[in-house]
């Protein structure tokens, strides 16, 4: 069965980020350390994706619902998504996950649309922020 990949919107990501079975993935690189990131987010930077599938499953065990993002959800962003999709299927590993999002203009846009945006340094993210 070949899983899709859909678009979230950031009004959609704001409204239901609080849920407990949502994991956002930030794959951009270093610039998450200078930008800031979405409060609560798992840092799994692109250039290391595919080495670090096994770490994002464990880290993400009773989530259905993954969001992914880079700066723009243009390149990095989608492409870490079917990299997760394609290593469900090869290794037909049953994570429980149901929804495979990427978030509509990326980083970039939820910051510009003045959405909260987490500045700490902590890895992995502790911060709620605030809606």
């Amino acid at each position: 069965m070949s899983r899709s990949i859909t678009y979230i919107t950031g009004s959609q990501l704001l409204a239901l980020r609080r849920q407990p079975n949502i994991a956002i993935v930030d794959v951009r690189d270093e610039e998450r350390t200078y930008d800031g990131h979405i409060s609560s987010s798992l840092h799994f930077p692109s250039d290391t994706f595919s080495d670090n599938l096994p770490n994002l499953l464990l880290q993400i065990k009773g989530k259905d619902t993954l969001v992914f993002h880079c700066a723009l959800s243009q390149v990095r962003g989608p492409t870490c998504a079917r990299k997760l999709v394609n290593y469900l299927e090869e290794s037909k590993e049953d994570a429980g996950i149901k929804n495979i999002m990427v978030l509509e203009r990326g980083f970039n846009g939820w910051e510009a649309s003045g959405r909260p945006v987490c500045r700490c340094t902590n890895v992995p993210c502790k911060e709620h922020g605030t809606a």
